[in-house]
């Protein structure tokens, strides 16, 4: 008998483990989905500003929206196990606003791909790394999809304080409002209880 409970207290474990990993699954999933979605918004904004009047804010912004876009390919690269020509979080050089957002859209495919068709269990794997400053680093792919989710909200937001100070309103890019726009479904009240 405590053989037999051993054994389904395992097999509950396992499942456990499984519904924890597809969950997470599933929230990386939406999270890239917001992330692409809210990197639009944002370069539709400062797209707007003008090129000769808000100079300095518009470089500004594309130099935060740059150091986003580097930290991302980055860590595509160490997501793959593979080399990065990058020698720091930025480049000397600005690209273009356009080109930049063509760029972003790229790599926000590839995240948006990458999590779609990893295997649950991978998302606890280790890999080992190097930072641009020659650092070694650890990080289970997990942790590495977190940072480059929370390291673009938290960069995103200057850009949006630099969009606040020029008098435009920076885009609601929360996560409430990208889930509510993408599903709205979810303002019904049925759907609520």
């Amino acid at each position: 008998m405590r053989r037999l409970y051993n054994f389904a207290f395992a097999i509950d474990q396992d499942f456990a483990r499984c519904s924890m990993h597809m969950n997470t699954s599933t929230l990386f999933s939406s999270l890239f989905a917001y992330k692409a979605w809210a990197n639009q918004e944002l370069f539709a904004a400062v797209m707007a500003l003008d090129e000769t009047a808000q100079q300095v804010e518009r470089h500004a912004a594309t130099r935060i929206l740059n150091h986003i876009a580097t930290v991302d390919r980055i860590f595509v690269a160490n997501l793959q196990g593979a080399t990065h020509d990058f020698a720091a979080t930025n480049t000397s050089d600005t690209p273009s606003l356009a080109d930049l957002r063509d760029a972003v859209q790229a790599t926000d495919d590839w995240y948006e791909s990458y999590v779609a068709s990893l295997a649950p269990e991978a998302l606890d794997e280790s890999i080992e790394f190097v930072f641009t400053d020659g650092q070694l680093a650890r990080m289970s792919r997990a942790e590495m999809l977190m940072h480059v989710i929370t390291h673009g909200g938290y960069h995103r937001g200057a850009v949006g304080r630099i969009l606040a100070q020029l008098s435009v309103k920076p885009p609601r890019d929360t996560l409430t409002v990208f889930l509510h726009s993408t599903e709205p479904s979810r303002r019904e009240r049925d759907t609520i209880r």
